[in-house]
């Protein structure tokens, strides 16, 4: 169990209960969400520790470790993932100014993102903690996919872009981990980093039901006002925000499932047009929301 005295971003004191939010997912077990008065930074209070986490990704249901498509959701899942490649590698073109390159993707499961790259040119390197998801990935994509632990073994000052997709939530220590990424990044290079947006309409409508808190997997919860300050205490320059504007119709479907709704599929899909219209006019209040960092 890790339990946080200081803010984790800020190491502030004033830190104080925010919500209770259960793993719906897998263990149904409650957590506690602390929030910094200082910062407005979120965490996950009392989370297990890397010995004891494993367990809460066991399910072949975990999509990004197992690729299933059983059941509506996932299929809407499959679908959107397919639409955003397309869009993932142009953001990729256009931040780094290659149409080819050598890439890194950080939590590469099964190697979608990463085999969609390795076939338009790049040069693609993965990483992935799950032993099955690496193996996938090399089996269908052919791709080289190392364990967390072998990032130490990569050259410094190698990749033109690095990204992660909803992973950097998941780290234990995330800003030792952006300090590896940071070292593996060519100067001038691109980090394109992935994150759930726990100021977002959605999230502050659905509150301690919203699925993108997903207790305990994610054990940090950004907004675009903490990932700042995040990002420049990793050495980073913040360019630019992106929207993945698709991301919050699952998450709402999700999160009404977890509500006990009736006909989740529809008023998730009902809720998530109203969102995703406000948030056009302000990026900042995305479900989830890309950072383009630059190493300078």
């Amino acid at each position: 169990m890790v339990h946080h005295n200081v803010c984790p971003l800020c190491s502030s004191e004033k830190i104080f209960f925010y919500l209770k939010c259960v793993d719906n997912f897998i263990s149904k077990e409650a957590f506690d969400i602390y929030k910094c008065r200082t910062c407005n930074f979120e965490f996950t209070q009392d989370s297990p520790g890397e010995t004891e986490i494993g367990r809460y990704y066991d399910s072949d249901a975990y999509i990004s470790h197992s690729n299933t498509s059983k059941g509506l959701t996932n299929k809407i899942y499959h679908f959107v993932r397919n639409i955003m490649l397309c869009r993932k590698r142009e953001l990729v073109k256009k931040f780094t100014g290659h149409k080819k390159g050598t890439i890194l993707d950080v939590g590469s499961g099964t190697g979608h993102f990463a085999g969609f790259m390795l076939k338009s040119g790049w040069e693609v390197t993965g990483i992935e903690i799950n032993e099955k998801a690496r193996d996938f990935s090399k089996i269908h994509f052919g791709l080289k996919i190392f364990a967390p632990q072998e990032i130490l073994t990569l050259q410094p000052d190698s990749f033109d872009c690095i990204t992660l997709w909803h992973v950097l939530e998941h780290f234990q220590n995330p800003l030792k981990y952006i300090s590896d990424i940071f070292r593996l990044l060519k100067p001038g290079g691109t980090c394109i980093i992935a994150l759930p947006n726990c100021n977002s309409y959605d999230a502050i409508f659905y509150k301690k039901s919203w699925a993108a808190y997903d207790v305990p997997r994610h054990l940090w919860h950004f907004s675009p006002a903490t990932f700042s300050i995040f990002s420049e205490k990793a050495g980073f320059t913040l360019r630019k925000l992106r929207s993945l504007p698709l991301d919050v119709f699952y998450i709402s479907i999700m999160s009404e499932k977890y509500r006990n709704s009736r006909l989740p599929f529809l008023k998730g899909l009902l809720r998530a047009f109203p969102f995703t219209m406000m948030s056009l006019f302000n990026k900042k209040k995305s479900s989830s929301v890309i950072y383009i960092l630059s190493k300078t």
